[in-house]
């Protein structure tokens, strides 16, 4: 059965196993310029502007649950994000992600500082619109587009932080 197999099937082991020089290099041209162009297409994806992305409202609370320079933690648009809300003067209502975006830890609310503030790296930032104000983080915090009707407070998107 051997014999019958080589017969219809004559293969030189030696011979196939080797690549030629020309061979090598064409597959490390092409190999190399999808590499590098596949990182130039990122690159221009992640700098592309992001619109504001819309999604399911939730409410977050009351108005009246909230006090001037006061804070609420609360969960959006899934169970596990970290979001707060915090009302820096009177009326005005700004909600952010609570995730650094240095490495993810907690953002805290500080009224007597007015800022959101990182107690992990020293990072702060705008509670207006999210803005790195110091520390490492290298870009502002996503804010959640809010919503007010009939004294209730609604998450129904989010618009992502600037580089």
């Amino acid at each position: 059965m051997d014999e019958k197999l080589n017969q219809d099937f004559p293969i030189d082991w030696d011979e196939d196993h080797y690549v030629s020089r020309r061979e090598f290099f064409k597959f490390m041209t092409f190999a190399s310029g999808g590499l590098a162009l596949g990182s130039v297409g990122l690159a221009v994806w992640s700098k592309m502007p992001r619109d504001h992305r819309k999604m399911d409202e939730k409410e977050i609370g009351e108005v009246a649950q909230l006090a001037a320079g006061g804070s609420l933690a609360f969960n959006y648009p899934r169970d596990h994000d970290l979001c707060i809300l915090v009302q820096p003067e009177p009326g005005v209502y700004k909600a952010f992600s609570r995730r650094c975006t240095h490495l993810s830890c907690p953002v805290v609310w500080e009224p007597g500082k007015n800022r959101l503030y990182c107690p992990c790296h020293n990072g702060a930032f705008s509670p207006v619109n999210g803005a790195v104000l110091q520390g490492p983080p290298p870009r502002a915090l996503p804010e959640i587009m809010l919503e007010v009707r009939e004294g209730r407070i609604f998450a129904v998107g989010i618009k992502r932080g600037e580089a």
